[in-house]
């Protein structure tokens, strides 16, 4: 009879981040809907990555990367060089009243709630 080894220190770790994050992003989506925000989707995978959340209020697109510290400083350091880089978005305009396809590019900000 072949035995299941206990769970390794990394792997609980591992498994509490990921459950840290999901309540994270959560809580990021209720906070920017209370704000007004629409979360038009969630762990969105993209071929350059995950989006953790994607949020619209009057016109404007937001791309979030939430992450669950306890200070902005502290998820500012948390941010990978790929994250900090600047985001390059491509949509596909059809079904929603725009036009084409196209690329966006701009600067990452931080926010805390």
């Amino acid at each position: 009879m072949h035995r299941q080894a206990p769970p390794t220190h990394r792997l609980l770790r591992g498994r509490r981040a990921y459950a840290t994050g999901q309540d994270a992003e959560t809580l990021a989506a209720a906070a920017l809907t209370a704000e007004g925000w629409q979360i038009l989707a969630q762990r969105c995978r993209t071929e350059a990555g995950e989006i953790d959340l994607i949020a619209e209020r009057e016109g404007l697109l937001a791309f979030i990367e939430v992450k669950a510290r306890p200070s902005l400083a502290e998820a500012a350091f948390a941010l990978g060089p790929r994250q900090r880089a600047q985001p390059v978005v491509r949509w596909q305009g059809a079904g929603r009243g725009e036009e084409g396809n196209g690329s966006w590019r701009g600067p990452a900000a931080l926010a805390s709630s």
